[in-house]
């Protein structure tokens, strides 16, 4: 079991977006968050004298479900802030880890932000904008053990900031379904159970077929537990449902509430089942049907 913490935050300038100090006691961590409007007013601030690291983080493009975050060090954090504020536009906030007793030095930062970065990679949860991987620096055993317990503070402080793009994904739903099943029971045959989600032709190949997985859908809560397949309408020409695969487990996915869907194997060929007489914008976004609809289905209509 996780050890129960807590954290300060102090709101300096009394507006909860704007700057926020973040401490935790027996700590001697520090760290900052603020959106980068407020750089021009908040850089003179002692922080960003010391050593330490940092992440920038937005979203590159506004279609982007991943948000875009770069990982940096620095022996004073500002100038490094300064040089972003003026050559990097995706950023809209900072968040900077230093020591309150100025302890980190120059190997330190760049042992953080070789974790981080790393981290990041292993998580695959955002776009990361670093162009070279850090090499990891050479550290004493005992101070390589004082920095992995600093990260470790600082990936237990990052989610409450609304930051999850170094939290490994965990399912949040596992019916580990196959597509070899008993004969459903008359209470199962009309329980939504399939999600049937649109895709245009080079995301069906990319990740339907491809990658054996869907992501960037949104998932009511109480359907969560129930959903056990998934099967895709392609968009015109095809404007069928042409294939569905059993669901694995579902991943959080992204920063917006979004999820992914990890297919228990590859999907098979169905139907298809085409539009025909179903009202216009009836497959503009997701939608739910049981699975033993799917199987018997000639007409999208007979689905919903």
């Amino acid at each position: 079991m996780k050890n129960p913490f807590t954290i300060r935050i102090f709101v300096p300038d009394g507006d909860p977006e704007g700057v926020r100090v973040i401490d935790r006691m027996n700590w001697t961590g520090h760290g900052i968050i603020f959106p980068r409007e407020k750089w021009p007013i908040t850089k003179q601030r002692s922080e960003f004298s010391r050593t330490g690291v940092y992440i920038l983080s937005g979203y590159e493009e506004g279609e982007d479900e991943l948000p875009t975050i770069y990982i940096g060090e620095g022996d004073v954090i500002r100038n490094r802030l300064d040089s972003h504020f003026q050559n990097k536009d995706f950023w809209d906030r900072a968040i900077v880890f230093t020591a309150s007793n100025n302890s980190l030095n120059k190997a330190h930062g760049k042992w953080l932000e070789y974790a981080l970065v790393n981290r990041a990679l292993q998580a695959k949860r955002c776009i990361l904008e670093n162009g070279t991987e850090p090499q990891e620096p050479s550290l004493s055993e005992a101070e390589r053990a004082d920095m992995q317990a600093f990260l470790n503070e600082v990936l237990q402080i990052l989610p409450l900031l609304g930051l999850r793009a170094f939290e490994i994904p965990k399912p949040v739903a596992t019916p580990q379904t196959t597509s070899v099943e008993a004969p459903p029971s008359t209470a199962a045959r009309s329980e939504n159970d399939t999600m049937i989600v649109p895709a245009q032709k080079d995301g069906f190949e990319e990740a339907f077929i491809a990658d054996n997985s869907w992501w960037a859908v949104r998932i009511s809560g109480g359907m969560l537990p129930k959903i056990k397949f998934i099967a895709a309408y392609q968009t015109q020409p095809e404007s069928a449902v042409t294939h569905y695969a059993p669901v694995s487990r579902i991943e959080p996915y992204g920063e917006q509430g979004k999820f992914k869907l990890i297919f228990a194997e590859p999907a098979k060929p169905i139907g298809p089942i085409p539009f025909a007489d179903a009202p216009q914008g009836s497959m503009q976004g997701p939608r739910y049907t049981s699975f033993e609809k799917l199987r018997n289905a000639k007409k999208l209509t007979d689905l919903f």
